[in-house]
């Protein structure tokens, strides 16, 4: 039973055995590997279709309201990373986490090669290609940066709040890492790619920041009831409750 937003861990059933995240060393979990690859593929899609677009909602009282389209995906990278952490623990978080990043780097390095590479004279479709998958070092470095942070944070913050709160309060444990997990991505990602770029002044970097910020944060919060369905069936389906009472927290330790 999942027990909804209670001051009891969020499967309180007697099939889950609480176990240190050390103690999955080498063991085998049935959808660890799934939840990898849907964490590394929203994060590449999310780069790809999301990033080069700007949208436009009207809303009630304020009128059109422009956005970046990977806003509304990318944040699903942050709540995967919660279930990595909260269901599997920090160790195998980190794994992930390093695997987004190098999947990201080669991204970047294949679509710089293939934009580079000089059409056939009797393909006509140069510029367009270029318009989509067109890199900025400057904003691809950002990115790069912004994630490997704000990821680290997120998991850092996600799993010493389960041990400090003995598992309970999932929804508050998921929530506060995502604050703080997206300040550090914000704080990183605008100011390296727009500050002192031409067209953004230093109040419309600094506005742009908080407001998607805001927008992670909220899309956090409308989330939390299927991450609560997510994290309980996973959790049902491993058997096991992780903490990481004795882990190493650093970002560069390779062994799980």
């Amino acid at each position: 039973m999942i027990v909804a937003m209670g001051d009891r861990p969020i499967d309180a059933t007697p099939e889950l055995k609480a176990v240190e995240a050390g103690a999955l060393a080498g063991g085998q979990l049935r959808y660890y590997d799934m939840v990898m690859a849907a964490f590394v593929a929203i994060l590449l899609l999310s780069n790809v279709l999301g990033a080069g677009k700007v949208a436009q909602i009207v809303l009630p009282g304020i009128g059109p309201w422009p956005f970046g389209a990977g806003i509304l995906f990318f944040p699903v990278s942050y709540i995967i990373g919660d279930v990595l952490t909260e269901v599997y623990g920090y160790a195998r978080a980190r794994r992930v986490i390093w695997v987004g990043f190098a999947a990201t780097v080669f991204m970047a390095l294949m679509s710089w090669v293939v934009v580079a590479l000089p059409p056939a004279p009797d393909w006509t479709n140069q510029a367009a290609y270029e318009t989509i998958f067109g890199q900025v070092p400057r904003i691809v470095f950002a990115s790069m940066c912004a994630f490997w942070a704000g990821e680290f944070v997120n998991s850092y913050v996600l799993a010493r709040m389960k041990v400090a709160t003995g598992g309970r309060h999932l929804w508050m444990r998921t929530i506060g890492s995502t604050i703080a997990g997206q300040a550090v991505d914000s704080v990183i990602f605008y100011p390296l790619a727009f500050w002192g770029a031409q067209g953004w002044t230093h109040d419309l970097v600094i506005q742009v920041l908080f407001t998607q910020w805001a927008l992670k944060v909220g899309w956090e919060v409308l989330l939390t009831p299927l991450t609560y369905v997510v994290i309980g069936g996973l959790k049902r389906a491993e058997g096991l409750d992780v903490y990481d009472r004795a882990t190493n927290f650093t970002p560069f330790r390779a062994k799980v």
